[in-house]
């Protein structure tokens, strides 16, 4: 069983971490902190879906908090391996999974060492909600596609940096309608578009699309856009290794 730390990696952020690990333990309540979470993931879900046959795929799932994407994506099929650097989280994850007859591979570990030990192994890796978090997206970005199989995928999901994203996403949902606890999103640390797309290119990834998410807090439903304005996703693509 992997069991690393915060602190083992300089590509994490302690305090977020620890953030996320103290309410842990409510992440399955779609009434509680992570409800949004729960809302989105149908739509996060049918887009990776719809863009990778999920059946017996090798997936990575990067960041995967209580495990709410992996859950759905061993539903489908897929053979998946969910890494958090959140303890209680990847607890959570485990005793939620085991109660739903699900197999997953759930670790405490780095995607460094996960790059280090299984390069180029995983036809289909995402990685939600969480390059808003850490220190260095850029170089996560990198380390992510060495995770992916020549031919195979990387799906993003994270939220756009702009006035529209700052009022609906920190001060509308943190501060208002308090759809998420104060504090879970710093500004500075939102990602433009044109920002991953670099990283991506930079790391040897193609962008084949990028898609929205609406989100309505007053029907609590979800809906993919092609407004990426606010929360959105990113498929980038490897290139297939040449004759």
């Amino acid at each position: 069983m992997h069991r690393e730390s915060a602190r083992e990696n300089p590509g994490a952020d302690a305090a977020e971490v620890a953030k996320f690990d103290a309410i842990a333990h409510r992440f399955w309540d779609p009434a509680g902190e992570f409800g949004t979470l729960h809302t989105i993931n149908p739509a996060r879900l049918g887009y990776i879906s719809e863009r990778v046959p999920l059946r017996g795929v090798r997936t990575a799932d990067v960041g995967c908090g209580g495990g709410l994407l992996a859950e759905g994506l061993a539903r489908a099929g897929a053979n998946v391996t969910a890494i958090d650097l959140a303890p209680t989280m990847i607890d959570v994850a485990r005793l939620h999974a085991g109660g739903e007859g699900l197999a997953i591979d759930y670790r405490v570990q780095t995607v460094e060492s996960l790059a280090a030990e299984a390069p180029g192994a995983f036809p289909l890796v995402t990685c939600m909600e969480m390059l808003e978090h850490i220190p260095d997206p850029a170089a996560t970005v990198h380390t992510l596609a060495q995770l992916v199989s020549p031919g195979g995928s990387l799906i993003v999901s994270t939220l756009n940096r702009n006035f529209r994203s700052f009022m609906l996403a920190i001060v509308g949902a943190e501060y208002l309608t308090r759809l998420v606890p104060r504090g879970t999103h710093e500004y500075e640390r939102l990602i433009k578009p044109s920002q991953l797309a670099s990283w991506a290119r930079s790391a040897g990834l193609e962008l084949a699309e990028l898609r929205g998410i609406e989100y309505d807090p007053i029907g609590r439903s979800a809906r993919l856009t092609a407004d990426i304005a606010v929360n959105y996703l990113a498929h980038l693509r490897k290139p297939p290794e040449r004759a």
